[in-house]
């Protein structure tokens, strides 16, 4: 990891990112105690790992053929979105413009544009390391 991901990641994680973060950990423990909310526990952990550090990470689309990325993942999507990830999507543009407005804020404006994509359709999505060489 580069010096200036490390330092974008720390000031991320002080201006609100690791509550951020905390939230989707939250959730995602909420999620694992229903049972039935074992798919959506696992992106919120996910997502949850990408929030709290997101600079030199990206979200790609899981290759391969398993259930998140099959017609259960669709359904699971489905009703993520319906649920769910209007209203986070809605927060993180919130946040996105609220960072936007400052000039030294960009950087983390555009993390939160690269979450509205995961907070609406997180099943079948995986974090990645950015190789940089």
């Amino acid at each position: 990891m580069s010096a200036i991901n490390l330092i974008l990641n720390i000031l991320w994680l002080i201006l609100g990112g690791g509550l951020m973060g905390l939230v989707w950990y939250l959730g995602g423990v909420l999620m694992a105690i229903t049972i039935v909310g074992l798919p959506w526990a696992r992106a919120c952990f996910n997502i949850g790992r990408i929030i709290l550090w997101p600079f030199g990470y990206e979200i790609r689309e899981r290759s391969g053929e398993d259930v998140g990325t099959g017609p259960l993942g669709l359904i699971g999507n489905i009703l993520w979105f319906i649920f769910a990830g209007v209203w986070l999507a809605i927060g993180h543009l919130v946040a996105a413009v609220g960072f936007f407005i400052t000039i030294i804020g960009i950087p983390f404006a555009l993390q939160h544009i690269k979450f509205v994509q995961i907070s609406l359709f997180p099943i079948g999505k995986q974090v990645v390391a950015i190789d940089r060489d």
